[in-house]
């Protein structure tokens, strides 16, 4: 029978498999481009782009998030319970007591960021802390809590930064297409392979590449529910909170696509989730998740 341990160990091999995956089809994207070209320097070029990119996000990704999110610092003095809830549970799952921070809004949702254990952030709605119990709001906390302890915050920061390189190569490619001179003479059979096989890819490549990066996503949601479950010891608390925040109507005041990811549900809800629909989700549906932490007491 289906454990907690089980299903957690289960999503970090599919997890790991999709980061080698990753890796593996960045490298084939680049080597066809850059064969297609006969320019290394291009591909050059784009490695420098995405490590200054990547070495940006590492150091400043918390700051642009909480800004954009519109995010205030919690004053531990005023709001001792919730300070106490985290503290306990960070004990509990020997963690550093990250920054809280509160967003003044009806909606429901919460996400952690920061670069490690050592500098991280968990930001919480208003509407989270009034309208959740204490056991539902100990199961948010633990879920964001075990999103640091998993060094999700690093892991997605590579993923995105793969996905950021591979659409930058394939921008490259469409305009050296179009526009480029000293191309390779593709007269030859294999170079009119080639060449057509890096065209395809430049469409196909960035659409491919954002749905390996939101399937790692959504597998690293399952395993923040279930490390969540283990440090509370009551998965139910963290199922049915979910279940309140998944039928919240109120909006977030800031919706972005690039920060999606980061919260414990959705704030761009989809109405139908059809098989192609949950190839983009960033989150697994509601109900698995649910079903999952109910299954597993």
């Amino acid at each position: 029978m289906a454990t907690l341990y089980t299903h957690k160990d289960s999503n970090i091999r599919k997890t790991y498999l999709f980061v080698t995956i990753f890796f593996l089809f960045v490298i084939a994207v680049g080597f066809v481009f850059s064969y297609a070209m006969d320019n290394r320097g291009i591909l050059f070029l784009a490695v420098v782009v995405s490590i200054v990119m990547s070495f940006g996000s590492y150091w400043w990704s918390d700051k642009i998030v909480l800004f954009m999110n519109k995010a205030h610092a919690l004053d531990p003095q005023q709001n001792k319970e919730i300070y106490r809830l985290v503290e306990n549970l960070c004990i509990t799952a020997g963690l550093a007591v990250p920054k809280i921070y509160i967003i003044q809004t009806d909606s429901m949702n919460a996400f952690a960021t920061g670069r490690n254990p050592e500098h991280a952030v968990i930001a919480l709605t208003t509407g989270l802390v009034n309208k959740l119990e204490r056991t539902e709001l100990e199961g948010v906390i633990a879920h964001e809590l075990s999103h640091i302890g998993n060094r999700d915050i690093l892991l997605g920061m590579v993923v995105v930064v793969l996905a950021g390189f591979v659409t930058i190569l394939a921008d490259i490619f469409l305009r050296w297409s179009f526009f480029g001179r000293g191309r390779r003479d593709n007269s030859g059979q294999l170079g009119l392979i080639v060449t057509v096989a890096a065209l395809v890819l430049s469409i196909l490549a960035p659409i491919a590449a954002t749905a390996i990066k939101l399937a790692i996503s959504r597998k690293r949601e399952f395993l923040a529910d279930a490390d969540g479950a283990l440090l509370t010891r009551y998965p139910e608390g963290l199922a049915r909170a979910l279940e309140k925040i998944s039928r919240d109507p109120n909006p977030l005041p800031v919706v972005n696509k690039t920060t999606a990811h980061l919260f414990i549900d959705d704030p761009l809800k989809k109405k139908k989730v059809g098989l192609l629909t949950k190839l983009f989700m960033t989150h697994p549906p509601v109900t698995e998740r649910i079903a999952a932490l109910r299954g597993m007491e």
